[in-house]
């Protein structure tokens, strides 16, 4: 092989790796999206957490004070709430994210 054959074949080579990097868009790390069970995950965690910390709350001031359980239950009622005030606040995050993807593809389609 003669080096102009090296050359042009060398010149191919970069042209098709070139076309290929431009075919494929570089998605970042706010484009990735996650599936559900991800977000199913997140839910659940959120409404753990809620739970774990109004009981723990309940029982450090009831072995605080040294009252009967009274403390515990009602910190871990307010512990479920705010648990499910934060899991209705994340799928509305979700949704409103949803219908703000297929408003964006409405628009280019």
């Amino acid at each position: 092989m003669s080096e102009d054959d090296q050359k042009q074949r060398l010149a191919q080579l970069e042209a098709r790796i070139a076309a290929a990097k431009k075919a494929e868009p570089v998605k970042s790390h706010k484009d990735e999206h996650y599936s559900q069970a991800h977000l199913a995950w997140r839910m659940v965690i959120e409404l753990v957490v809620g739970l774990g910390i109004g009981f723990g709350i309940g029982y450090g001031l009831d072995s605080l004070f040294g009252t009967l359980p009274i403390f515990l239950v009602l910190f871990t009622l307010l512990g479920l709430a705010a648990g499910i005030k934060t899991m209705l606040r994340s799928a509305r995050e979700i949704q409103a994210d949803k219908l703000a993807e297929e408003a964006a593809k409405d628009e280019r389609g």
